[in-house]
C-alpha cells in the first residue's frame, strides 16, 4: 500500500490566511495529481441528510464507519470510478466550512516502527465523505478527524487542510495514529510538497496548535526527538532522502521564490520554513501562477530552454497527471451567502482556467455533474484535457494564445463575481440559493463555450504544422 500511494497522490498546497491575502479572505488550495494522465473527476453537491442510519464502507481498504444521523450539504470533486473509493477530495459544506484533502507526505521509519500505519485505517479516498459534511469550523476540522484517527487509525501520512472566515489549519498525519496542526497566522502563507512541513510545535499554545494526545510521551518513551533543544516536528517525523531533494522542497523553493524573491534559499534544501509573510498582498491569481507553475523563468522549466538535465532534474508543480486543481476561497462575512467560492481547474493546470464556483447551491452544471466515459466537448474534465493536449503539442506555437485566453476568463470572472455579489446582497435563504445555482450554470456554459472555440481554433492551427508537409507547387 505504501508504494502505491507514493505513484498514486502525490500533490501540493497552498494556503493563505486572512490579512496575507488581497481581498481579506482564508484560502487553501491543492493540485490533485494522480499516477495516470487521464483521472476523470465530476464536480458534485452532496445533499443534506437527517435522521440517517447507515454505515460506510470503503471499497479502497474496508475502513468501516456509522454514519453520523445528520450532515450539512457541501461541494466535492470525485472520482469518476468509485471503484478505489469516493475521493471527494475539495469542497466547502453550508456553514462555509472549507477542507482539502489530502497532501500524501511520509514519516521515516524510526516513528513508523513504533506506531505503524493501519491497513484498514482512515485513508485520502474516504477523508472529506468523513468529515466535511459533519465539521462547524477549521477548527472542528481539525478536532473532529484527530477523533477518528484516534479510533480507526490512519492507512497513510496524510496533509489536510481547512479553512473558515477567520482561519486556516494544516493537520499532518504521519503514522498510525500520530499527528499535529498549526493553524497558519493570518498574515502569512504556507505551502507543502509531499513531505512532513510543520516545524516547531508549542504545547503550551493550544489556540494556534493541536496534537494528538499523548505524542509528546510518545517521543519521550522511543528517543525519536534528534534536536538537543525545541520539539520540531518534521525532524522527529520527518524525511529527508535524495527523493525529498529532487522531488518534494524545489516545489516549495518555486513558490516562496515567487512570493518572497528577495530571499536566496537553496531549492533542496531540508530547512525550507513552513511559514512564510509574503512580500507583498496575495491575490486569488497568485495562487493560480503557483498551482500552474512549472519553474517558469528559470533553467529547471521542463518546457523552456535549459540543458535536459536542468529540465529533468526537479518534479514541477503543475502535472498533466494533475487531476484537479482547486482553491477554495472564504470571502468576508461582508460577502454573505454567496462568501464561499470554489475555484475548479480539470485539465493540466498551466494551460487550463481556474472556474469560480459559488458553493451556497444545490446543483452543478451538467458539464461538470456527469461524466461520459470517452471523450466529448460538452464534458468540463474531457473538454479541458483537450485543450492542455493540444496547446503543448505545439507548445511554442500555441501558448500566447492559450496564456490570453486564460487571462480574458480571469477578467471576466472577476467582473461576474462582483456583479453576482451585488445582486446576491439583496436575497436570502432559499431564493440566495437558487440564484447562485443558476450564476454557477452561466459561470460554467461560459467558460464551456470560449475554452470549445479556442480549441477549435487551434486544432485548425495545428493542420498547418504537420511535419508530413513539402513545399507545394501551387499549380498542381
Amino acid at each position: 500500500m505504501t508504494t502505491d500511494r507514493i505513484e498514486l497522490s502525490a500533490c501540493t498546497s497552498m494556503m493563505v490566511g486572512k490579512t496575507a491575502s488581497l481581498d481579506g479572505a482564508t484560502y487553501i488550495s491543492r493540485n490533485e495529481d494522480r499516477l495516470l494522465a487521464i483521472h476523470p473527476k465530476r464536480f458534485l453537491v452532496q445533499p443534506a441528510v437527517s435522521g440517517r442510519q447507515e454505515t460506510y464502507k470503503s471499497p479502497y481498504n474496508g475502513l468501516t464507519v456509522p454514519l453520523p444521523a445528520n450532515g450539512y450539504r457541501y461541494t466535492s470533486t470525485p472520482n469518476g470510478d468509485q471503484s478505489a473509493g469516493p475521493n471527494e477530495e475539495d469542497g466547502f459544506n453550508e456553514k462555509n466550512v472549507g477542507e482539502s484533502a489530502t497532501e500524501s507526505v511520509y514519516a521515516n521509519e524510526r516513528v513508523l516502527a513504533y506506531d505503524p500505519l493501519v491497513e484498514n485505517g482512515l485513508a485520502e479516498d474516504s477523508m472529506t465523505t468523513l468529515v466535511l459534511p459533519f465539521i462547524d469550523s477549521a477548527r472542528d476540522g481539525v478536532r473532529y478527524l484527530g477523533e477518528l484517527v484516534k479510533q480507526y487509525g490512519s492507512a497513510e501520512g496524510n496533509g489536510v487542510q481547512f479553512n473558515d472566515q477567520n482561519e486556516v489549519w494544516y493537520m499532518e498525519i504521519v503514522t498510525g495514529h500520530q499527528w499535529v496542526a498549526v493553524r497558519i497566522p493570518d498574515d502569512c502563507y504556507a505551502v507543502a510538497a509531499n513531505q512532513i512541513a510543520i516545524q516547531e510545535i508549542d504545547f503550551n499554545d493550544p489556540e494556534h496548535f493541536m496534537w494528538a494526545d499523548g505524542i509528546q510521551e510518545f517521543v519521550a518513551a522511543h528517543d525519536l526527538n534528534p534536536d538537543p533543544d525545541g520539539w520540531n516536528f518534521r525532524h522527529i517525523f520527518g524525511t529527508d532522502t535524495e527523493k525529498d531533494h529532487h522531488y518534494n522542497t524545489p516545489r516549495v523553493w518555486f513558490a516562496q521564490r515567487y512570493l518572497n524573491p528577495e530571499i536566496e534559499q537553496d531549492p533542496e534544501s531540508a530547512e525550507l520554513p513552513f511559514i512564510r509573510k509574503a512580500n507583498r498582498k496575495i491575490s486569488v491569481e497568485d495562487i493560480q501562477y503557483i498551482l500552474k507553475s512549472h519553474y517558469n523563468e528559470t533553467k529547471y522549466d521542463p518546457l523552456g530552454r535549459g540543458t535536459e538535465h536542468d529540465k529533468k532534474i526537479y518534479r514541477a508543480i503543475s502535472l498533466s497527471r494533475t487531476a484537479n486543481s482547486h482553491i477554495l476561497q472564504m470571502r468576508p462575512a461582508t460577502k454573505g451567502g454567496g462568501a464561499a467560492v470554489q475555484w475548479l481547474g480539470f485539465g493540466v493546470p498551466s494551460f487550463c482556467p481556474h472556474v469560480p464556483f459559488f458553493t451556497n447551491a444545490n446543483d452543478t452544471d451538467v458539464s461538470y455533474r456527469e461524466l461520459p466515459e470517452t471523450m466529448t466537448f460538452d464534458s468540463a474534465y474531457w473538454l479541458y484535457e483537450a485543450l492542455a493536449a493540444t496547446v503543448e503539442a505545439h507548445y511554442a506555437d500555441f501558448i500566447q494564445d492559450d496564456l490570453d485566453y486564460q487571462k480574458e476568463l480571469s477578467e471576466w470572472a472577476r467582473r461576474k463575481i462582483a456583479a453576482v455579489d451585488q445582486k446576491a446582497a439583496t436575497l436570502s435563504g432559499t431564493a440566495l440559493t437558487d440564484y447562485l445555482t443558476t450564476q454557477n450554470h452561466e459561470i460554467a456554459q461560459h467558460y464551456l463555450k470560449r475554452t470549445q472555440a479556442l480549441v477549435f481554433q487551434l486544432l485548425t492551427a495545428s493542420t498547418e504544422l504537420s511535419q508530413l508537409t513539402f513545399k507545394m507547387d501551387p499549380n498542381l
